[in-house]
């Protein structure tokens, strides 16, 4: 600060009073605005909330734990009044009287044992500086905290400064400083802790007890003198005080240990897509996102438990889920494996695999586009396209069954039938824009789930029929904020018609069969109504079910990383989209589904281009030999991709 002094006035000595007015002019005219300590965040964090605005996790040199000035002891603020501003309700953010009583005592002591600046100053240095020596910063170090005196209430100045103050390890505010040094909460500290964590602000690096506690002691005890100097302590109480020891109770900073930590790592992939390197570098920014912290935790406990008691039933050892907001693609819950800490491989985004018989709901809603009807009929019998034979399940045929039917039972054969008069083309195209986005083969296999997708995508293409046929990408970002709070980013996605909402409707009804009567049973709920599909890939490798209800749509994945087979089932998949549905829907009022159109002369809103085979060998309804596998229940829609039988 007296280096600040000099320099103004050697300004109005050598340039004159004018020039030197000018110049105060003109830095005050650049100046930020003050109210801008009130949302202040750290160059070189990143803070990700979720939905309701609580903290899922910070990155960088965050405060952990922000409190209201009523909420610190008012001894914790008398022991920073005295360690490091003693007239803070006396001057307008300069004391000149300070500086002279520090100048003499650092003097006196031959050392640094009281501070010049102000808690205005630092405050204002914090937020507004950098550390650099220059007059110029000096400069504008004054005229901010006179600013911030002038606008802002000495209680507030107090608040921002105890919140966001740095006092090593790590430790930004009183609150993260009483947690890693103590573990405690504020209100739980002693007057000697107290004391400790107000004499590290000069030197946090060197005083934290963590790194010298002979020099934490010893500032600790000149605190201690200090405030019993101002009569915030008797003399008595200080002395007391002094002799306790440390009793420092290490802790790591909170929310080191992330909330939704499969769903925060994807919001950090997220990230570059939207935000210029250059702002991601510099930091301070907030992600708003759309997860709701409550049904997450329910996904969570829910798939821990999936694993760990029906996982080892039968056979698998990861489970992944995934909800989303049909109508605006928020994301609200998301759990990649059973444990972060064993696996950050997120199985929701990451994991390509075989979907089975889900994919055939997109099937379906081809051929409802391409003006099929759900009660056209097809014989489910022994059949060979192009040399590829695709088998049921259970090895058994029924004859000749309606489309519905053929969904409701997960009937392979007629799967494949649909497939080759909808067309490889019609069927990729208008599942590209429901939302899948892997590469699909045109092949016959495709009907019963022979190309890889992952589970994001899939869920989010039944979300297209739960939207009434509007496609939405997938998102979990709502806005981006810098320092400032000022937007940076807001996702603009338009919805948009990919399938025609009679369509759309109609195979919502189909699908609902599939749970009241089919192989989705065990995600029924008795309050409402819900649609959805189960699928197993060869040897049970992948158990899934995707289903929703008007509000929510949600999919599961059952099965192991390297692919070994399961001697589990689908159903397993329908109790788990089940368990987790029932707990959340208490959030959810009942809605039903869009009423069913006639389907009796509907005009086709896609153009079917059927499948030219080479050869086709039909056959009878004789069963076949395979063996199914043990233990499969026979609700387990067992399906053939192409190459296995």
């Amino acid at each position: 600060m007296s280096f600040w002094v000099y320099t103004v006035g050697a300004i109005a000595v050598t340039g004159g009073v004018g020039t030197a007015g000018f110049g105060l002019w003109y830095l005050n005219s650049t100046l930020p605005d003050v109210s801008e300590v009130f949302s202040f965040v750290r160059d070189g964090t990143v803070t990700i909330k979720a939905a309701d605005g609580t903290i899922l996790q910070q990155l960088g040199p965050a405060t952990r734990e922000k409190l209201d000035i009523e909420k610190i002891p008012q001894l914790q603020i008398d022991a920073f009044i005295a360690s490091e501003d003693r007239r803070f309700y006396q001057h307008n953010g300069i004391d000149y009287q300070g500086i002279f009583r520090a100048m003499f005592s650092n003097l006196k002591a031959g050392g640094v044992v009281q501070g010049a600046s102000t808690i205005t100053q630092q405050l204002a240095r914090v937020v507004f500086l950098t550390q650099e020596q220059t007059v110029w910063r000096k400069l504008r170090e004054a005229l901010l905290s006179w600013k911030l005196e002038k606008h802002i209430s000495k209680q507030d100045i107090l608040e921002s400064y105890l919140n966001n103050v740095y006092l090593g390890s790590g430790a930004y505010g009183v609150a993260d400083a009483a947690w890693v040094y103590f573990s405690k909460s504020v209100d739980q500290l002693t007057l000697p802790e107290m004391a400790l964590i107000a004499g590290l602000p000069p030197a946090p690096s060197v005083y934290s007890p963590l790194v010298n506690q002979d020099l934490s002691k010893e500032r600790r005890n000149l605190v201690l003198d200090s405030m019993a100097e101002l009569g915030f302590i008797t003399p008595e109480k200080a002395s007391q005080a002094k002799a306790e020891p440390l009793a420092i109770k290490a802790s790591s900073p909170k929310r080191l240990y992330v909330e939704a930590p499969y769903f925060t790592s994807y919001i950090q992939k997220e990230l570059p897509k939207y935000i210029s390197s250059e702002a991601l570098e510099l930091g301070g920014l907030t992600v708003e996102t759309t997860v709701n912290p409550k049904w997450q935790k329910i996904a969570e406990q829910t798939i821990r438990e999936t694993v760990e008691i029906d996982g080892y039933a039968q056979g698998f050892e990861q489970a992944a889920f995934v909800a989303i907001e049909p109508v605006t693609g928020e994301i609200k819950a998301m759990v990649g494996g059973r444990s972060f800490k064993e696996s950050e491989f997120n199985r929701v985004t990451q994991a390509q695999r075989q979907p089975g018989s889900t994919f055939k709901g997109l099937v379906y809603t081809a051929a409802i586009a391409a003006g099929f009807y759900p009660t056209d009929g097809y014989e489910d019998a022994n059949f060979t396209v192009d040399g590829y034979k695709p088998k049921n399940y259970d090895g058994k045929y029924r004859g000749w069954i309606t489309m519905r039917d053929a969904l409701t039972s997960s009937t392979n054969v007629v799967a494949v039938k649909v497939l080759m008069e909808v067309g490889f083309e019609p069927t990729i195209k208008l599942a590209n824009a429901m939302g899948i986005k892997s590469k699909l083969e045109p092949i016959y296999s495709l009907a019963l789930g022979g190309s890889e997708v992952n589970l994001l995508e899939l869920t989010s293409a039944y979300g297209t029929l739960a939207a009434e046929g509007k496609y939405i990408p997938p998102h979990g970002i709502v806005r981006v904020r810098d320092r400032r709070g000022e937007v940076i980013y807001e996702p603009k996605f338009a919805p948009k018609q990919a399938v025609d909402r009679d369509s759309a409707a109609i195979v919502t009804w189909m699908l609902e069969s599939v749970v009241n009567a089919g192989t989705g049973g065990p995600a029924q709920l008795r309050d409402r109504p819900v649609a959805g599909k189960t699928g197993t890939s060869d040897e049970a490798r992948d158990l899934w079910f995707i289903g929703y209800i008007p509000q929510l749509v949600a999919g599961v994945w059952l099965g192991n990383d390297d692919s070994y087979p399961t001697w589990g089932s689908s159903g397993t998949a329908a109790f788990t989209w089940g368990e987790f549905m029932n707990k959340v829907r208490e959030d959810i009022p009942v809605a039903n589904f869009p009423e069913v159109p006639s389907w009796e002369g509907r005009e086709p809103t896609i153009k079917a281009q059927p499948v030219q085979p080479n050869s086709v060998i039909y056959g009878d309804t004789t069963p076949d030999n395979a063996q199914k596998v043990e233990n499969v229940s026979v609700t387990n829609d067992y399906e053939y991709p192409q190459g296995y039988e």
